[in-house]
């Protein structure tokens, strides 16, 4: 019974594989109930095994909506408060959470199964098709370690299936150091590059492909080295003061690979760059006319159809992409919500800030010609292209084709709703995203919207490449440079980049980007434009919150709260309300906040019992998640003490359940 039980609690790492336990979840079979003998031995099966599995789990940042994907964070912002900004109201959970198995398992299943047959040449069908869906699978299980990474940084690294038997199992249990973990990775998406075709093979790319690796390659690797960079001299880094790993014997002498820990930030940075670079100079970065439509006969402006077209397999730009179906009834709402405010989620004021004018000035320097932002129409003048063309006006036109499908179709942008009266339409910062609009309103109906989703954007690679440039070498190689200046000229920014840097105040940008810091300490003003550049080009594409994590950007938080800001209500915006909606210092009737307070919006300010009313604030803890308290019991000697366990806790977090990161 006791075998019995930790199988079923850990969730993992052989719960699929049993059959002699009468719980049918632990008589599942990984995507059929078929055996191997019978299973497994041609071509089609090995794709549709593939392709299948990425339906179960989503290891993007789609959330539902993927142009609300940076939501919680200084570039985005919902009504709802994240717990991971209110230290002590995140606790550790009883059960589940991310210590699971059960997709790396179904990977590992595929690979056990379907390498012994390919090498013994037993798997029908073209034989550069099964190199591709075994290299599609290395890929699946990089992208979910990546995952588990992100969140808990030391975690198993598990390859074959596992007896039902609990010393294996516990055994199991044991967390490599993340950087043992960022190499696994790594190591996966060789094996998937040496086998993936350069052409997905629906030619579509709605299949991974070698490029696809490539750029996934260049971002793990980018993460790790800034990770230990940044967290180095910290329990967050293997051997550093109070990594918990230290206090179980199997990891208590462990050694870097490269020897020291300055040695394994060189040797992510470089695989960085070179992946990076291989990406980067076969991707032509697709064309800006800066149009935005408002009738039919204007041209197409390719950057912002890229991302609210139907087929994205015409531009070049785009990697990977899922594509939707609406006679499969595979649909989404993309184009509902765009057309509306973004699904309730809105810009921040420092997002809109930190955006350069077209001239290459931040808005704050003599001579910049910033219009201010009494109107959205003054923020938009004169700015960067990015935000000329993905930050909503009311007035434009939204709709360009009708059709009776189009039931939820927004035609016209109204007057930010931040009152949210209708509940269908918030806009709760009043700045809100045009990226992924659609001009069809076939697209509208409810639930019927079947537009593109971008997964993987070749101009990533140009911002990784430019990044780890900087960070492993001080300063900007002719490569760098290169894809730094298309990039801004792509967005029409004056490409002139020393002249951003020398006119960068840092502790102006402070006030609109938490990117300014790592380790409480601001970066110098290359560096941070690095990161507003990436910033500026991935926004609302669901990388920031990666991105604050790895520079280790909040912890000026711990000690200085932040405010999220919208638009600026206390205005002439204000006439666009019913002055008698805007109610502050109502108690529970308050519609918006306080002008005393800062002229610009401030949700979290509009009623005193928000918890974050008095600002954002930061708790190591909380870099990365709590494991969950059933995981240290189930794998205990005792199954009563965590302490017995060979799984260790994250830095700051206690093992109890229910319990907030400690000394909170």
């Amino acid at each position: 019974m006791k075998a019995n039980k930790i199988i079923l609690l850990i969730g993992a790492v052989s719960v699929l594989l049993m059959t002699s336990c009468q719980d049918d979840f632990l008589n599942e079979q990984p995507i059929s109930n078929l055996t191997p003998e019978n299973y497994l031995n041609q071509e089609s099966d090995l794709a549709s095994y593939t392709t299948n599995l990425f339906t179960e789990f989503d290891v993007f940042p789609t959330e539902g909506n993927p142009f609300a994907a940076d939501r919680g964070t200084d570039v985005m912002t919902n009504r709802g408060v994240e717990n991971k900004y209110v230290p002590g109201q995140w606790k550790v959970p009883q059960k589940e959470g991310d210590w699971n198995f059960k997709l790396i398992y179904q990977c590992n299943y595929f690979l056990q199964t379907v390498l012994p047959k390919y090498y013994e040449g037993k798997i029908s069908g073209d034989i550069e098709s099964v190199k591709h869906d075994i290299g599609e699978m290395y890929m699946i299980r990089a992208l979910l370690y990546f995952k588990k990474l992100q969140n808990l940084g030391d975690f198993p690294i598990i390859t074959t299936t596992l007896p039902d038997e609990l010393t294996a199992l516990t055994a199991a249990s044991q967390r490599s150091p993340q950087t043992e973990v960022a190499r696994f990775i790594l190591a996966d998406l060789d094996s998937a590059i040496a086998k993936l075709k350069t052409v997905a093979p629906d030619g579509n790319r709605n299949r991974l492909s070698k490029m696809s690796a490539q750029l996934f390659k260049s971002r793990v690797a980018l993460y790790e080295a800034t990770w230990l960079k940044y967290f180095k001299g910290t329990a967050f880094v293997p051997n550093g003061p109070g990594w918990p790993g230290a206090n179980k014997d199997y990891n208590k002498n462990y050694t870097f690979k490269s020897g020291s820990i300055d040695g394994e930030i060189a040797f992510f940075f470089s695989e960085a760059m070179i992946s990076s670079k291989v990406v980067a100079d076969a991707t032509p970065l697709v064309a800006n006319n800066m149009v935005i439509q408002q009738k039919l006969s204007d041209p197409v402006n390719p950057y912002c159809a890229m991302f609210g077209d139907v087929d994205l397999s015409p531009y070049s730009e785009v990697l990977f992409w899922r594509r939707y179906d609406l006679a499969l009834k595979v649909t989404n709402n993309i184009a509902v919500e765009m057309g509306k405010g973004n699904g309730g989620c809105g810009y921040t004021r420092g997002m809109v800030d930190g955006f350069l004018m077209s001239n290459g000035l931040p808005i704050y320097a003599p001579g910049s010609g910033y219009a201010g932002d009494d109107m959205i129409s003054q923020v938009r003048r004169d700015r960067d292209g990015r935000l000329f063309l993905f930050l909503k006006e009311p007035k434009q036109i939204n709709i360009l084709k009708d059709s009776p499908a189009g039931t939820h179709a927004t035609p016209i942008e109204p007057y930010p709703d931040i009152l949210n009266k209708t509940g269908n339409g918030d806009y709760p910062t009043g700045y809100s995203n045009r990226k992924g609009l659609s001009y069809d309103a076939a697209l509208c109906g409810n639930g019927l919207g079947y537009t593109g989703e971008i997964i993987f954007r070749g101009v990533e690679a140009y911002l990784n490449y430019m990044e780890a440039c900087y960070e492993m070498n001080g300063n900007l190689d002719a490569d760098a440079l290169k894809y730094w200046k298309a990039i801004r000229t792509r967005a029409a920014v004056d490409d002139d980049i020393q002249k951003t840097i020398d006119a960068t105040d840092l502790s102006k940008e402070a006030a609109n980007d938490w990117g300014v810091y790592s380790a409480g300490t601001m970066v110098d003003a290359t560096l941070y434009n690095i990161r507003r550049e990436r910033r500026c080009e991935l926004m609302a594409e669901g990388l920031r919150n990666m991105d604050l994590r790895r520079w280790r950007a909040m912890d000026q938080m711990i000690t200085t709260p932040y405010h999220i800001e919208g638009f600026k209500l206390w205005g002439p915006m204000q006439e666009w309300y019913n002055a008698t909606d805007l109610k502050y210092n109502a108690g529970n009737s308050s519609t918006v906040s306080d002008p005393a307070l800062s002229d610009h919006l401030r949700i979290f300010q509009r009623l005193e019992t928000s918890l974050l009313y008095d600002g954002c604030r930061w708790t190591m803890a909380h870099y990365w998640n709590p494991i969950a308290n059933e995981h240290f019991l189930i794998t205990s000697e005792d199954f009563t003490d965590p302490e017995k366990s060979p799984i260790y806790q994250n830095p700051g977090w206690p093992t109890t359940a229910n319990s907030g990161p400690i000394g909170f």
